[in-house]
């Protein structure tokens, strides 16, 4: 499912972009080029609500486009408050971009006694499995 936010883009007299999601408890990134600003706009909107989905806490609903108010995040003091600024709808799937970026599988390696390997193996018991069941339980993480 594609989760759509409005996000303000500040052109900063150096030529980079920040980045402010109004809707997300201010959350911002940057960006040295509107390129590299937008995406990282998506990784760090993907990264909030993915970590909201995953602690269980209610992901608030966007404002529409045309009701952003684009003053109300720059700052007086800011020697940047008169920089260019764009408001722009950041997309990205969530489910998907986590499974691209955030739950890939990282292999690693242990030891377990001879033993406890061949019993294992002769169970056929799904060593990776097992290892995820019991960090999930040890990291105290309800599984999904």
């Amino acid at each position: 499912m594609l989760s759509m936010y409005p996000a303000i883009f500040f052109h900063e007299k150096d030529g980079g972009y920040s980045v402010v999601f109004p809707d997300l408890n201010h959350l911002s990134t940057c960006g040295d080029t509107f390129q590299e600003a937008m995406e990282m706009a998506v990784d760090c909107l993907a990264g909030y609500l993915y970590t909201m989905e995953m602690d269980g806490e209610p992901v608030p609903a966007p404002t529409p486009i045309e009701q952003v108010n684009p003053h109300a995040e720059e700052d007086p003091d800011d020697p940047y408050a008169d920089a260019d600024i764009l408001v722009n709808m950041v997309s990205v799937d969530v489910p998907e971009y986590a499974k691209q970026h955030f739950t890939k599988s990282v292999k690693k390696t242990l030891s377990i006694p001879q033993w406890m390997n061949d019993l294992a193996i002769s169970k056929k018991i799904n060593f990776s499995k097992v290892l995820q069941q019991a960090l999930l339980k040890e990291l105290n993480i309800k599984s999904t």
